[in-house]
């Protein structure tokens, strides 16, 4: 573990770094068209929504053509978004980039929407239900395309009890179904196991996904990986045996590309114990068979897949690279390595990804602990296991990003009998800011902008209320503690719980309702979540995507709400972008950004990016 002094050294140089990103190499991230969308809101009125990209330049500004026909009196340069009274639910809308007062190529062409969802028709197996979604350019379109976990009868790694096979289908956003990956029996069903990652590992323009596949996968062409016949399965419905896989697959046809040998293996399945949650140990994998997975810029230029195991105790994460058609291993960090024991029992039931310290690298933020881009510890905080934690520059009066966690610290352990059980830390060294709670296991935690009173975020989680970010009580709290979503027209996020969205009443202490997904159900029992929650198309604010009760849809929901406030789509903010990959992990949390989105904002650092060479052209949704 790094000293004190070292960390302090490295956080001063990284705050330096941190508002002189052109120092940095670009990052290579997908290509995107205007994601232009056009809704009929009666009476003649369509609201028309579109994508400034993280490329585009800052004086960009946009005309807006329905039927072929101009509909903005002069170019627009203050939003993304238009409201035309003259239109109709036949219209067909296009919008075009103006750059130094010359228009460029126009967008893809967008029918008008009858209503604010888009619906992608599933081919949902029986006795399956959607589950949570990830999203990738699978064909290199320019358009995101959806993947899909397929949930059948599942078991908490606590549990005994046989589950059904995993299942992941790919869909385009018209329900064209695309392949079905069956993981198989030796894979089990549940929250801890199945982390699937989609993303375009080896820059072709084409996403890829990842995940951990063993004995009788089935791949999207019919290819059986391992052993069909074999049954590792045991009497308790566990698999604690037989050998486990890593598969990268193609994004576009579902075939495995490659497949290694999942690192770390099982090992002794009593050895993943420690001081994490109640500090005990068991040998019927509850704590082996707990999985993490993430995608980050370890160099600062292409993308690594990470896969991890453990978090109890023991925690051990895997870098791998998918380049110019090869699978190979870049570094594995190990926190039963001597010398890394203060890391040991400090994962989360999720994990972040961020560049912390500002080097133009991500960092792993493991819950109470942090692996560096080469794969060495950067702090452990001591504050052990927890179940929810929020990364981003939720104090804008500091540098650099904060860790908003809480923790499990109900069970006195020698060295950790005073730990918080809800604190906000410094992302770059571990500092803890200010904490509560202490001695307590508490359970969920949120970090926002909900009230516009106080600079930064809102945290709210544990006791004591609502409470700005420099931890001082302000009232009582939203009854919400999953979800929140950046919905309407002010830079506020609201709360997205169930299949509901509501605005805080920072005035009288009260949540209201400003939108219901009508016939549609969330996911993961109390958790309450969507399948998706992303910066999909339109402009900078965020679609959610739920399942209708029937199982027979994912509805993609976009607000109508117009707003005068334009950033470049969230998507191009590289540390959004990687929340949406690994949002399906575990217990799901929301994404963030990597700079400060709120009242009192700056203007948002440009992305230092790149991307293949048709952002400006038609290839767009």
């Amino acid at each position: 573990m790094k000293s004190a002094t070292e960390i302090k050294v490295a956080a001063t140089i990284g705050a330096i770094l941190f508002f002189a990103g052109s120092a940095h190499a670009q990052r290579q991230m997908e290509k995107l068209g205007r994601g232009l969308v056009a809704v009929d809101q009666g009476e003649g009125k369509v609201y028309v929504g579109w994508r400034m990209l993280g490329t585009d330049p800052d004086g960009i500004a946009f005309n807006v053509y329905r039927d072929g026909t101009r509909v903005n009196s002069r170019p627009i340069t203050d939003s993304t978004n238009f409201v035309d009274h003259g239109g109709g639910a036949d219209a067909v809308y296009t919008v075009c980039p103006v750059i130094s007062g010359s228009e460029g190529r126009p967008s893809a062409p967008a029918e008008v929407w009858k209503q604010n969802y888009l619906s992608v028709p599933l081919q949902t197996p029986s006795g399956y239900r959607p589950n949570d979604a990830s999203v990738g350019d699978l064909d290199g379109d320019g358009v995101y395309d959806i993947v899909l976990h397929q949930a059948g009868r599942g078991a908490d790694n606590a549990r005994a009890g046989r589950t059904d096979p995993p299942i992941l289908e790919a869909y385009k956003l018209d329900g064209t179904f695309l392949w079905r990956i069956n993981l198989g029996r030796n894979i089990r069903e549940g929250a801890h196991y199945t982390q699937f990652m989609v993303y375009d590992f080896d820059g072709d323009g084409k996403a890829e996904v990842a995940c951990k596949t063993a004995d009788g996968t089935v791949d999207g062409e019919g290819n059986v990986i391992g052993d069909r016949n074999a049954d590792w399965v045991n009497r308790d419905g566990k698999i604690l045996d037989g050998p486990e896989f890593f598969t990268i697959f193609e994004g576009r046809t579902g075939a495995a590309l490659a497949t290694a040998d999942y690192i770390p293996p099982r090992g002794d399945v009593g050895g993943w114990g420690g001081i994490g949650g109640n500090g005990r140990n068991d040998t019927k994998g509850n704590r082996v068979d707990r999985m993490l997975a993430c995608v980050a810029y370890l160099d600062g230029v292409r993308p690594s897949v990470v896969m991890c195991r453990g978090y109890y105790g023991r925690s051990v994460l895997a870098a791998w690279d998918w380049r110019e058609g090869e699978l190979t291993s870049r570094w594995v960090f190990d926190s039963a390595k001597p010398g890394l024991q203060g890391y040991s029992g400090q994962g989360n039931h999720n994990l972040s990804v961020a560049d912390v310290d500002a080097d133009g690298k991500d960092e792993m933020v493991y819950g109470a602990m942090c692996v560096d881009d080469n794969g060495d510890g950067l702090y452990s905080t001591g504050l052990r296991h927890g179940d929810a934690m929020h990364v981003g520059d939720l104090d804008p009066t500091r540098p650099g990003l904060e860790v908003w966690s809480i923790h499990e610290n109900e069970r006195p352990i020698p060295g950790y009998e005073n730990g918080f059980g809800s604190a906000l830390f410094d992302a770059a060294t571990g500092e803890v800011i200010w904490g509560a709670d202490r001695g307590r296991d508490v359970g969920r935690c949120v970090a926002a902008d909900i009230d516009p009173r106080h600079l930064g975020a809102e945290c709210w989680g544990g006791s004591g209320g609502l409470r700005n970010i420099k931890g001082q009580a302000i009232g009582s709290r939203p009854r919400s503690q999953n979800f929140v979503v950046w919905w309407d027209g002010d830079l506020l996020r609201e709360t997205l719980d169930r299949n509901r969205i509501a605005k805080w009443d920072w005035e009288k202490g009260s949540e209201n309702r400003v939108f219901t997904a009508e016939g549609c159900s969330s996911n993961n029992g109390s958790k309450a979540t969507p399948a998706l929650s992303a910066d999909l198309f339109g402009d900078w604010r965020e679609e959610v995507v739920w399942r209708t009760r029937d199982r027979k849809e994912l509805r993609i929901y976009t607000t109508t709400i117009p707003t005068t406030h334009r950033f470049y789509t969230l998507m191009h903010d590289p540390q959004y972008r990687l929340s949406i990959a690994w949002q399906n992990v575990a217990y799901n949390q929301p994404p963030h950004v990597g700079f400060y989105l709120g009242v009192g904002m700056k203007t948002p650092p440009r992305p230092s990016i790149r991307t293949p060479a048709c952002e400006n052209g038609n290839k767009q949704q």
